[in-house]
């Protein structure tokens, strides 16, 4: 999908880590909530309350979830991703997301 038509946005964008990811909340008409925003090239930890779908419109990025060891590489038209409660991101290339909360 290209675009979400017939939404509200939320005005103030949430800025976090220091301006390195940006986004800005949308509710649609059925009242699900999504985030869209950009990460900068950075290596942050974030720490979610809720399980969270990020799916990558343009970018190249690395994952380590909580507990594992490993990283994944994740790229833009990859399928979306299921992060629960802390993973770590590495960001190549500027990431351009929308978040889907569960």
């Amino acid at each position: 999908m290209a675009q979400f038509d017939n939404v509200s946005v939320k005005k103030k964008a949430n800025v976090y880590f220091d301006g390195k990811c940006v986004s800005h909340t949308i509710l649609l008409p059925n009242g699900t909530r999504k985030s869209i925003g950009v990460i900068f090239p950075s290596t942050l930890t974030f720490n979610t309350g809720s399980p969270e779908v990020m799916e990558l419109s343009a970018g190249l990025c690395k994952v380590r979830v909580k507990g594992e060891d490993e990283w994944t590489t994740h790229k833009a038209g990859d399928n979306s991703r299921t992060w629960h409660s802390s993973f770590d991101i590495e960001t190549l290339e500027m990431l351009d997301y929308v978040c889907h909360f569960e």
